[in-house]
């Protein structure tokens, strides 16, 4: 599928659209980068998704500038829970409901900063399922996940960045009776479903000797199947 553009109004929003062969209409997902923005790894992502039935849209939360500008202003959004990033978000939310190949019914996925993203979308912005992927878990997540969608967690026990945080989420879903799955995997670090190339690639490497960072298959298999579980049970009532 080739890239695409959506109205908002900031103006037009870039990203990748990835659609299924047939069925229409789909579930649509709202697939969050991590770090490196629009890469190879992330359209990956959107089509693993679309061959499982999903309309999978990944917004590039850096297309509208600088990119170490931009990178800067969304982790800021990230940090205060509003922003443009989160505007960009809720439009591609909006977008895929008023799809003509679209049921309607919408989740969110992300990936590191992208599941930092998915997690404080969960409760409040009308998503029908949230899967976050090794983001980080704030200390109010007890009070933030008040009311939030059900929630598929996926963390690497390796990621030394990220130490109790799968502990810490499925506490505070708990908490709220929130519908959950979130799973540790014990021979994964952090960014496990991302295989990167290419300079991310070099940097990844670089990343992993030092705070366990990488691409593990075996975990990226079970947690793509749980993901989808997951999303079958919330978006297709399956």
């Amino acid at each position: 599928m080739p890239d695409t553009e959506i109205e908002t109004s900031r103006g037009e929003l870039k990203g990748y659209l990835a659609r299924p062969l047939r069925g229409a209409p789909w579930p649509g997902v709202v697939v969050v980068h991590d770090v490196f923005g629009m890469t190879a790894d992330l359209r990956r992502q959107c089509e693993w998704l679309a061959e499982a039935g999903y309309l999978a849209f990944a917004p590039d939360l850096y297309g509208w500038g600088h990119k170490l500008t931009c990178i800067r202003s969304t982790f800021r959004d990230l940090s205060a829970r509003k922003g443009r990033s989160f505007d960009d978000i809720d439009a591609v939310r909006a977008w895929m409901v008023s799809h003509e190949d679209c049921s309607g019914r919408i989740g969110i996925i992300g990936y590191c900063m992208g599941g930092g993203f998915s997690l404080l979308a969960a409760a409040g912005r009308s998503f029908e399922v949230s899967s976050v992927n090794y983001g980080q878990v704030p200390r109010d997540a007890k009070a933030l996940l008040a009311g939030a969608c059900p929630v598929v967690g996926s963390y690497g026990s390796r990621d030394r960045s990220l130490r109790g945080a799968a502990s810490r989420l499925s506490d505070a879903l708990a908490v709220n009776g929130i519908s959950a799955d979130i799973k540790e995997y014990p021979d994964a670090g952090h960014g496990f479903l991302n295989q990167h190339d290419g300079a991310p690639g070099v940097i990844v490497a670089i990343a992993g000797r030092l705070i366990g960072v990488g691409y593990h298959e075996p975990s990226a298999v079970d947690a793509r199947r749980r993901i989808i579980g997951f999303f079958d049970r919330y978006l297709k009532g399956l």
